[in-house]
């Protein structure tokens, strides 16, 4: 049996990685889309995981810039 993460569970963890980065209180700012790319380490899984993560109302994208929604921000909160 392989321990390879199956391609859902692997967006699901790059979805949450985005939003962790976004969340993180230390940089409280919009996020180019490029500087998300760098830290994740793959412009494509960025990309993708970006597109999801706006696609279901818990980031914005304005003319190549990204953050959070309120609702993320609470959602974040409430589960800490």
């Amino acid at each position: 049996m392989h321990d390879e993460p199956t391609p859902a569970a692997q967006e699901e963890r790059a979805d949450a990685d985005v939003l962790s980065l976004l969340l993180h209180d230390d940089m409280p700012h919009p996020w180019s889309e490029d500087e998300v790319a760098l830290e994740l380490g793959d412009p494509v899984e960025a990309a993708d995981a970006l597109s999801r993560l706006h696609g279901c109302g818990l980031v914005h994208r304005v003319t190549g810039f990204v953050f959070p929604t309120r609702a993320a921000r609470r959602a974040a909160k409430l589960a800490s």
